[in-house]
């Protein structure tokens, strides 16, 4: 029984034997199992998110459709990560020296460019589901999304040089970000209160708490800290703030007149 090769069981991951890594520092088969388990509790989410939508009113369904669209690029992302696919090799400028022993000076990184392709859908949507709730103008929701796809875009470029402009990148990356932050602090906050307390309060409980896990993002590193912040940022966050608004009329929010939602309800 000692002897049993576990390896064989039908269950078992087998996907870095059928994508095997591109690089000498990238992910182990537990790093995999981890990406499963939260493409996993992506899907799960989405799937959970579209059956909460069709059993709201048709005329409040409109809230529930970007967090859809997020936790599907994620969970897409997640998959591809999962499976050892969407990363490319990039020699790495830090690494230990289990790294340099096993891979030889230098070694190279694997640089997963499908997490960043999810976030550049996932984060700036997320940022307008919540600047939707505030009423602010066209032209204000999309100088913060701009701001939100620059960051992502930048770390992007940032992570695939190999030399020492990518910090360049970094830093206009994480400027980017804080102008993002300090938009949903300041003047998002102030229009929320424009439109109601009960919508002030939601905010307050609320979106303080995504900047802080949005400022956690240049700082985070690896696979299991990155897919925590994923975690709480999108289904987490995502639900409690879509639970704190299920008794708000979104036409306070300017998506349906008053008298149009109520012929609807006929």
């Amino acid at each position: 029984m000692s002897d049993y090769d576990y390896t064989n069981c039908t269950g078992a991951n087998k996907a870095l034997e059928v994508n095997p890594p591109n690089a000498a520092v990238s992910i182990t088969t537990h790093g995999s199992d981890w990406l499963w388990a939260a493409f996993s509790l992506f899907m799960f989410s989405d799937l959970g998110m579209v059956t909460w939508m069709w059993l709201r009113p048709r005329t409040q369904r409109i809230l529930h459709l970007l967090p859809i669209v997020i936790l599907t690029a994620t969970s897409i992302a997640y998959f591809s990560m999962a499976s050892d696919l969407g990363s490319t090799p990039i020699t790495a400028e830090f690494y230990g020296n289990y790294h340099q022993d096993q891979a030889g000076d230098p070694a190279t990184r694997a640089i997963w460019y499908a997490r960043y392709i999810g976030w550049t859908i996932a984060l700036p949507l997320l940022v307008l589901e919540v600047l939707l709730t505030t009423g602010m103008s066209a032209a204000e929701v999309s100088s913060a999304l701009f701001m939100e796809v620059v960051f992502v875009v930048s770390y992007l470029v940032g992570a695939l040089l190999t030399t020492t402009y990518k910090w360049g990148y970094f830093t206009i990356g994480t400027a980017a970000l804080l102008y993002v932050i300090s938009y949903l602090v300041g003047p998002a906050l102030v229009a929320a209160g424009t439109i109601g307390t009960d919508v002030r309060k939601v905010y307050l409980r609320s979106v303080p708490f995504m900047a802080f896990v949005l400022f956690l993002y240049p700082i985070a590193w690896g696979m299991v800290f990155y897919g925590v912040l994923d975690l709480v940022i999108q289904p987490i966050f995502l639900y409690a703030f879509l639970c704190q608004l299920r008794n708000i009329d979104v036409s306070r929010f300017g998506f349906a007149p008053a008298a149009y939602t109520e012929i609807l309800s006929i």
